[in-house]
């Protein structure tokens, strides 16, 4: 995975999804979970890379920062449950897919687990 485009249509390959530009600067765009409105994919480029900021679960932070040095802690986000990728092109395409997959079912678990408690 070396675009935008390609992070951006694989968020939105997952159920329930929707690509939003919150800030009003086209270099900001987003992949929501629908419903709960909650994010797990962030792109925007930085320093001429596309990054991609994306939830984390804390047992695994460490482990993909360690793996490679394009895995950083999250720009601008909560340091313990964000990673920012830097597309690189030093990624395995089938390791940014999983790390973006794993950031969807934390936000759509979270919010399935949220609707489940209050009922």
């Amino acid at each position: 995975m070396k675009t935008r485009e390609e992070a951006l249509a694989y968020g939105l390959s997952f159920p329930n999804t929707y690509q939003d530009a919150p800030f009003h600067d086209p270099n900001w765009q987003l992949v929501r979970v629908k419903g709960s409105k909650k994010v797990f994919l962030w792109t925007y480029e930085k320093d001429g890379a596309i990054h991609l900021n994306v939830k984390v679960d804390p047992e695994w932070r460490d482990y993909w920062r360690s793996a490679y040095d394009s895995v950083i802690p999250g720009w601008h986000q909560n340091k313990e449950h964000w990673n920012t990728i830097i597309l690189d092109g030093s990624i395995p395409k089938e390791d940014i897919e999983r790390m973006i997959a794993d950031s969807y079912e934390l936000v759509e678990d979270s919010t399935s687990k949220r609707i489940y408690c209050e009922y």
